[in-house]
């Protein structure tokens, strides 16, 4: 495959797992928003989850202050955010018309339409009351693409570069949650795994759809170190670190079998998986849980780049 095709199938699935993503902190940042509180404690959410997607300081060069109204519009519809919504749906879908011989047609036709519908929606007209449903028109319409592709595309080296896309991002995305939010909901007087309103710990488990699985698998009220343990370490929940970098590696493993070549980033991707199996969240939360974070963060950029490296994405 030529890098090039490689590069576009491996960022469309970046894009589309983003626009889903930035969906899961806009319901997040909202619903948390609505609370009642004394002050202007919203801001500081909104503030997070400017953070948590990256998008703060170029918030704040256009912007300054922070505004529900402004925020939401930036996150979902700024052609001038590359991360926002608009910007995802427009490049994926950029990308995958340049490479419509190496998808199928349903998956073009699922992204085609999806694009269409997005980009014909006014801002004005979202509403308080239409932003929920808008946003789970989002996640669900890319759960459809990416039910497309499972049930659609040969597993070949599309598939697999399709599946590293994902994955890297969705790993991103949930360290970043994690990292961002767990210190902004923990209030300055408590200690780090002190208790804070279980409205606002569920909120971080919603914004990856694991509230009702985390209390089938611990059986307990919500805990700031068990829910750090759970999007971390369980490899049963689709949306961790662990389960993320099993697939990494496998779509790395995979690849080489396909070109019958081995690389230096399956063994970078395995010793992430090594250091997640093997991770204590007592010995995490000893050497810092935001420490852990940022170089897990870090570790999957870099992984990233030598993926780029070795398959000649810029060529």
């Amino acid at each position: 495959m030529l890098g090039r095709t490689a590069n576009d199938l491996f960022w469309l699935s970046r894009y589309v797992e983003r626009a889903e993503n930035m969906a899961r902190l806009l319901e997040v940042g909202y619903r948390i928003v609505l609370l009642p509180r004394e002050g202007q404690g919203f801001h500081e959410e909104w503030r997070s989850t400017l953070e948590s997607t990256g998008c703060a300081q170029s918030y704040e060069r256009k912007f300054g202050q922070i505004n529900t109204r402004d925020v939401v519009d930036f996150l979902l519809f700024d052609p001038d955010n590359p991360s926002s919504i608009y910007s995802c749906l427009s490049a994926a879908r950029r990308n995958a018309r340049a490479q419509r011989t190496a998808m199928t047609r349903d998956m073009w036709e699922c992204l085609n339409s999806s694009w269409l519908e997005f980009s014909a929606i006014k801002p004005e007209s979202v509403t308080s009351n239409a932003l929920p449903g808008l946003l789970d028109w989002i996640r669900g319409r890319s759960a459809l693409f990416r039910g497309t592709m499972l049930n659609t595309i040969l597993r070949n080296d599309t598939y697999y570069f399709s599946q590293l896309g994902t994955f890297l991002e969705r790993a991103d995305n949930t360290a970043r949650i994690l990292d961002v939010k767990y210190y902004v909901l923990l209030p300055s007087s408590e200690v780090v795994g002190g208790g804070v309103d279980n409205f606002q710990w569920g909120a971080i488990l919603r914004s990856v759809s694991a509230h009702r699985s985390y209390r089938w698998v611990y059986k307990e009220n919500y805990k700031p170190w068990r829910i750090a343990e759970y999007l971390i370490l369980n490899k049963q929940m689709p949306r961790s670190l662990g389960y993320s970098y099993f697939e990494v590696a496998t779509a790395l493993e995979d690849l080489g079998d396909y070109y019958h070549h081995r690389q230096a980033c399956q063994a970078t991707a395995a010793n992430t998986v090594s250091l997640l199996e093997s991770g204590d969240i007592n010995a995490i939360f000893q050497s810092g849980l935001h420490e852990f974070l940022q170089d897990f963060i870090a570790r999957n950029n870099r992984l990233g780049a030598e993926i780029a490296d070795t398959y000649h994405f810029s060529g």
